[in-house]
C-alpha cells in the first residue's frame, strides 16, 4: 500500500478583526475550521479554495495570497494532511444558498474567541497566526501542469 497525504485547502478571510469560521460536525463532534476541504480531481488549488468557501459559507472568495503550506498528522487515526492556506476577500454572501452536509453555520469571530473553541485541527489557529504575522506568498508560487491534449 502506498502512503498518500490528504491534500486540502483552507481560506483565512478577515473582516473588521474577525475571521470567517465554519462550525461543522466531524466524527460525531461539533468543531470549528476555516472554510476548507479536499482538492477534487482536475481542480487547481485556487479553484478548490474558491469552491470550498462558497460550499461551506455561501461566500464568494477571491484568493490573493498564500499564508502557508502545512503538514499535520492526526494523532488518533494517523491520517496526514497537506494543507495549502489562502487569504483573500469575501466578495458576496448568498444567504439563500444551502450549505454542504455537515456544516452547521458560518460565523465571524476574533482570534481570542477562536483560540478557546474546539478546532478541527491545530492547523486552524496556525493559519490565523501566520496571517496575523503578515505572512503572504504570491499565488504565482503555485503552478498547474496540465496534460498535453
Amino acid at each position: 500500500m502506498v502512503w498518500k497525504p490528504h491534500v486540502t485547502v483552507a481560506a483565512v478571510i478577515e473582516r473588521d478583526n474577525k475571521f470567517l469560521m465554519i462550525e461543522e460536525r466531524c466524527g460525531g463532534k461539533e468543531v470549528f475550521n476555516q472554510p476548507a476541504g479536499h482538492l477534487d480531481p482536475n481542480e487547481s488549488l485556487v479553484e478548490a479554495a474558491i469552491r470550498e468557501t462558497i460550499e461551506e459559507s455561501a461566500c464568494s472568495f477571491t484568493p490573493e495570497a498564500i499564508t502557508g503550506i502545512y503538514l499535520w498528522t492526526h494523532p488518533d487515526n494517523g491520517k496526514t494532511f497537506l494543507r495549502v492556506c489562502f487569504t483573500g476577500n469575501c466578495d458576496a454572501h448568498d444567504p439563500d444558498r444551502k450549505l454542504d452536509t455537515g456544516i452547521l453555520r458560518s460565523v465571524w469571530m476574533n482570534r481570542d474567541e477562536i483560540s478557546v473553541l474546539p478546532l478541527r485541527s491545530p492547523m486552524v489557529l496556525k493559519c490565523i497566526d501566520d496571517y496575523l504575522q503578515g505572512i503572504r506568498h504570491p499565488l504565482s508560487l503555485l503552478s498547474n501542469i496540465l496534460p498535453h491534449g
